[in-house]
This record gives C-alpha cells, sequence and structure tokens, in this order.
C-alpha cells in the first residue's frame, strides 16, 4: 500500500519533535550547553534516526515481502512485480526504495539481489515476527529468566505452534517422550508420575535421557536411579519446563509469577530443535551432579 504524503509528513514531523526532546533531555535542559557533549548527542540521534528509517523500510508489506522472496533468489522486476501481485510502477518504487536503503542491489543483468545487510534485517525480523504472532501469550512471560543469547535466537521459535489445551499438552509430552529414538532432554521442576513412568521406555531401550531440575524441588528425585542411559543434574532455578527430541520439542515459559500453565510452544522446525537443544546444554553444562 502507497503511503500518503500526509502520512510521510506526520511521521517526519514527530520524529524531529522527538529529536528536539531527546537532545534536551540529555543535555540536561537548555543551559550549559557544551559544544562535546552536543556533537555527542547529535550524532547519537542521526543513529537513532537511520535506525527508523530502516524500520519505516520494513513497515510496508509490500518491501517486506520483496526483500523475504529475494532471500530464496534473485529476480527480475517483472518477476517480482507477478510473484507479489504488483503494478508495475509499485513495485519499481518499491524497488527503488529497498535499493537506496542497501536491503537489495540491481545486478548488471537487471536481476534483483538481496545484500548482505538485507539478509542480516530478514534475520532479526524473525524475532519481531515472534512476538507479534504470539502476543498475547508472551505478555504474561518472564522471557528475561533466558540467557541473553537466547532471547535474541526467539526468531528461531517463530514456526511453533501454541498448545493451549491440558490434553493436548499432556498428549505432546507423551509423543516426544516415545517417540525419542537418539536422544531425550527434559528440564523440569515437580514430576509428574505418568509422564515419569513413559520416559522410562525409551530408556529401556538405550536412549540417551537427561534430565535437569532446580534445586527447590531436588527431594522429589531422590528416588530416581540413575545408570549409563538416565543423567541428572540440578541448577538453581529452571528458565522453562521443556522436553526436546531429535524429532520435536516442546518449552513452557514461565509466567511472571513464576508459574507453569498450558500453553506451550510446540515445534518439529530444526531451527525450534536447534535453540530448545542449545538451551539445555547451556544449562546441562551448569548443572551440578545429582547424588
Amino acid at each position: 500500500m502507497r503511503e500518503s504524503s500526509y502520512q510521510k509528513t506526520e511521521f517526519s514531523s514527530i520524529f524531529n519533535f522527538q529529536r528536539v526532546i531527546l537532545l534536551t533531555n540529555e543535555l540536561g535542559g537548555f543551559r550549559g550547553f557544551k559544544m562535546a557533549k552536543i556533537q555527542k548527542s547529535i550524532k547519537s540521534l542521526e543513529q537513532n534516526e537511520e535506525l527508523s528509517k530502516l524500520f519505516f523500510e520494513l513497515a510496508s508489506e509490500s518491501r517486506l515481502g520483496i526483500l523475504q522472496k529475494l532471500e530464496d533468489r534473485g529476480l527480475r522486476m517483472q518477476e517480482v512485480a507477478r510473484v507479489l501481485g504488483l503494478g508495475d510502477t509499485e513495485t519499481s518504487r518499491q524497488l527503488q526504495r529497498l535499493s537506496e536503503a542497501m536491503l537489495i542491489q540491481k545486478q548488471a543483468d537487471g536481476v534483483y539481489s538481496i545484500t548482505q545487510n538485507g539478509k542480516l534485517l530478514l534475520e532479526f525480523s524473525h524475532s519481531f515476527e515472534f512476538v507479534v504472532k504470539f502476543k498475547k501469550c508472551l505478555v504474561s512471560r518472564d522471557l528475561w529468566r533466558l540467557p541473553y543469547q537466547f532471547i535474541n535466537r526467539l526468531g528461531e521459535l517463530s514456526e511453533a505452534y501454541l498448545i493451549t489445551d491440558v490434553s493436548e499438552m499432556m498428549n505432546s509430552f507423551e509423543n516426544i517422550i516415545l517417540g525419542a529414538e537418539k536422544f531425550l532432554f527434559c528440564i523440569g521442576r515437580k514430576p509428574i508420575r505418568s509422564l515419569s513412568v513413559k520416559a522410562g521406555k525409551p530408556v529401556e531401550k538405550g536412549v540417551p535421557l537427561k534430565l535437569l531440575f532446580d534445586e527447590e524441588n531436588q527431594d522429589y528425585y531422590q528416588n530416581y536411579v540413575q545408570n549409563k542411559y538416565f543423567e541428572m543434574r540440578v541448577i538453581p532455578a529452571a528458565p522453562a519446563i521443556m522436553v526436546v527430541s531429535e524429532k520435536c520439542a516442546t518449552i513452557n515459559l514461565l509466567s511472571l509469577d513464576n508459574r507453569q500453565d498450558v500453553r506451550m510452544f510446540y515445534g518439529q522446525d530444526p531451527k525450534i530443535l536447534k535453540w530448545a537443544t542449545d538451551l539445555f546444554q547451556y544449562y546441562w553444562d551448569q548443572g551440578k551432579h545429582f547424588e
């Protein structure tokens, strides 16, 4: 959709007003300006303006669609127009804007390709996609329990499916446990007896099972017997409730009041599995052996 001149003017006016406010606040008012501080503040604001422009380019569904298509392969203008259902004039305008933003580039043969900047921006956009897609759930989740590097990678969960039903939650746990053939990793709190019994099945077949749980609940695991296929470690606090195998994963991010509910993310996408196994390994390496 074409942005109106009014929208552009309004955006520019609001942003320029924000620049004045930010500069005034950073300098502590209009008195006692120091040139070095002014120059530093202006440079910071200029960087903010560039960032705002970049986000503005992604605010168009057409431009975002072009970037996503060019990530797969290079396309000529007519191909872009046909794939996205745009007119030639609109396609040309959007390609020009993306080129000026250095997100795409036109080759000598007329084919447009995505730049390294464009690839990076798309990679970062997956995290925004995850937040938008699951905003009703995430608003009550305490994401800051997670290590910073995993918060940065939340976009890898954007293809997940949100489970909201108790029976579906239990079925997903059971399917992952019984379907595991190479490994089974779990992060938990208090054990669920029915699942604990089922977890013994893959262990009996020689599937390695590793279990992490928090110190607060270690008494519940005193009677669990470890062997070469079943290991346990203790961590200060569980960042999430999670079950992951080589096939699929369930991830339950804890609420702001440190509780677990039925809403959890389920997925089989390789990126989801990588995120989940990496998170598990991060805490496994820090865990204490449970005797």
